[in-house]
């Protein structure tokens, strides 16, 4: 059935008042946030190389004896205490991701009496193009903004409906230790570097330049033939009387993989901008458009939704069905947080579709092949201490990191999620070795850019879990069972579930009843009421643990038969462990019991 296509914008009547407000874009690597102002804008902008810190250590020599201690308490019954002493099991702090900094546009002030009634700020989920539009006078005023993955640059385009009617500065400041310069070619240059080591937010990032390094070329074009550029106080560009005007941003980094120290890395990252920027600099507008939009549409239109407010037969009642589908086209003069509101009397499924597709929209923006995996906040940050809900800071939380990703459709965009299983394998090695004594790999609750895997500091209830890993393990399987690539399996895929699998079967111990358990067991950022009365958050054998090795030693069975190792030794172990595995216990109510020793 061929209906009216409705179109999919988050849209707003006014400019963004908080971050949260503000119109996020990105190529998977290079990311802003366009918030949409009008005498002054800013686009937040951020690099998914930009971390605090350097490779560290992940190991505990001292780990083996505190397990000890704490499965001691665990067998006896003394939760509370088992909970108090695993903070010996704990370690050190992630580090954290930085923002890059911000493009500051500041115009004349006659567009501080715009007419409001003109004004309209929408992100286009279908070409994933941000647009601003408003009134001052007689003159109409478009910006549009774009991250192309192809071209890898941050596109702005700024232009009024009159000619010569353009003026503005632009310029680029950051937060961290910075300078900034404009050269010769109407070209405004950021250079800086991240703390070489995460710092509290009382202290000063300035002098702390033993991190990860970073550069910024921010490229002005104007209309030929009407209009000049000025230089101010060797930071700052000015245009005045133009038609129009181009902005082309560019970043590089120091970055060169979580094993390589920033002092040590060879990389340019001035010398790579100026080679970024010189490949894109003689490319038109609508060039620079049309390789975005082909590869952006490439994934983003391979999955369509289409919601009703009622269920309906479509072949026998097309024409009914199209009015119903219909009825959900709202009238989208009306911002999208007035849409958010009026759903809880009116329950527009167009609104469904659309927070459905800005989903998949987001993972495209924030996870593209050879970019860092998502982080809790995808691409996007705007603070040097950041937090997320509440946690210490923003970080790559291994419980629930990857965004939803669709495999249905957006397979590739899994692939920095992979890329990084691989270099947790390599650490978590190490910590599986000293920290528990075990063969195989082990990340727990939350990582960085440099692939920690040992236990973050902080409380146990989340920082103690070591299933993090074999929760990652999973997507493995699922990515092969969509797409069916044996040489992904193969070559990337069972590797690191034999891996997993290895400390698993270590990391299980003969426990009561002749199964199979684990001991300490934790469910993230839960506790519970022990037998005694007494609150924890460590025991034995979550439900938790034991769903998610069933699920891994599951998926290496599968996998051995799909590569014909189903022999092997590991996998003989596996299959017998999985017989053993500690049963999941149904509540007097019906319900799943998360913990095996609580009362009822």
């Amino acid at each position: 059935m061929e209906t009216a296509a409705k179109p999919l914008k988050v849209t707003f009547n006014a400019p963004a008042n908080h971050w949260t407000d503000a119109l996020p874009i990105g190529n998977g690597r290079l990311g802003a946030m366009v918030w949409g102002g009008v005498a002054s804008e800013t686009l937040q902008l951020n690099d998914d190389t930009l971390w605090t810190g350097t490779p560290g250590n992940y190991t505990n020599p001292n780990a083996p004896e505190a397990l000890l201690e704490v499965r001691k308490l665990v067998d006896n019954g003394k939760y509370a205490e088992a909970t108090e002493a695993a903070i010996k099991l704990t370690g050190n702090l992630a580090e954290v991701y930085q923002l890059l900094g911000d493009i500051k546009l500041e115009f004349d002030a006659s567009h501080l009496t715009y007419a409001e009634e003109t004004y309209h700020r929408e992100l286009d989920l279908d070409t994933a193009t941000v647009q601003i539009k408003y009134s001052v006078g007689d003159v109409e005023f478009t910006r549009e903004h774009f991250a192309s993955n192809p071209d890898q640059v941050i596109v702005t385009k700024i232009s009024g409906s009159k000619p010569g009617c353009l003026s503005f500065s632009v310029s680029l400041d950051s937060k961290l230790d910075h300078h900034s310069y404009i050269n010769d070619k109407n070209q405004v240059i950021m250079e800086g570097s991240c703390p070489g080591e995460r710092l509290p937010p009382a202290r000063d990032a300035n002098g702390n330049s033993k991190g990860i390094k970073f550069s910024a070329v921010l490229d002005l074009q104007i209309s030929d033939g009407r209009g000049v550029i000025h230089v101010l106080d060797d930071k700052k560009l000015r245009v005045e009387g133009s038609d129009w005007a181009i902005l082309l941003l560019v970043t590089s980094s120091s970055f060169d993989g979580p094993f390589m120290k920033p002092l040590d890395s060879k990389r340019n990252p001035m010398a790579e901008s100026i080679r970024a920027l010189k490949r894109i600099r003689d490319l038109s507008y609508s060039d620079l458009y049309s390789h975005h939009l082909d590869d952006y549409q490439n994934l983003y239109h391979r999955l369509s939704l289409q919601l009703a407010k009622r269920s309906i037969s479509l072949e026998k009642h097309a024409s009914a069905a199209t009015d119903l589908y219909l009825e959900g086209c709202k009238d989208y003069t009306v911002s999208t947080a007035e849409r958010v509101k009026s759903f809880q009397t009116d329950e527009d499924p167009s609104l469904v579709e659309l927070l459905f597709q800005y989903g998949r929209y987001l993972l495209i923006s924030c996870s593209r092949p050879g970019t860092q995996v998502a982080n809790l906040q995808g691409l996007w940050n705007n603070e040097l201490h950041p937090k997320w809900d509440g946690a210490p800071h923003l970080n790559i939380n291994l419980e629930m990191n990857y965004w939803p990703s669709l495999p249905c459709n957006l397979s590739e965009c899994q692939e920095p999620l992979f890329d990084f299983i691989s270099s947790l394998s390599i650490n978590g090695r190490k910590t599986a070795e000293v920290n528990y004594e075990a063969s195989g790999w082990v990340v727990h609750h939350k990582s960085d850019i440099w692939a920690k895997t040992s236990a973050d500091q902080g409380n146990v209830d989340w920082a103690l879990w070591p299933m993090g890993g074999a929760w990652l393990c999973t997507h493995l399987w699922d990515h092969y069972t969509y797409t069916l690539d044996k040489d992904f399996l193969k070559v990337k895929a069972y590797p690191l579930l034999e891996g997993c699998a290895c400390f698993l079967l270590d990391w299980l111990i003969e426990g009561r009843g002749g199964y199979l358990e684990t001991n300490p067991s934790t469910s993230p950022e839960h506790d519970f009421v022990a037998p005694d009365g007494k609150s924890a958050s460590v025991s034995y054998s979550s439900t938790m643990d034991m769903a998610i090795i069933k699920e891994v030693f599951s998926a290496v069975v599968s996998a051995s038969e799909v590569l014909g190792r189903k022999e092997d030794y590991l996998v003989e172990r596996v299959h017998k462990a999985l017989l053993r595995l500690y049963p999941t216990k149904i509540a007097r109510d019906g319900s799943i019991m998360e913990w095996v020793c609580t009362r009822f």
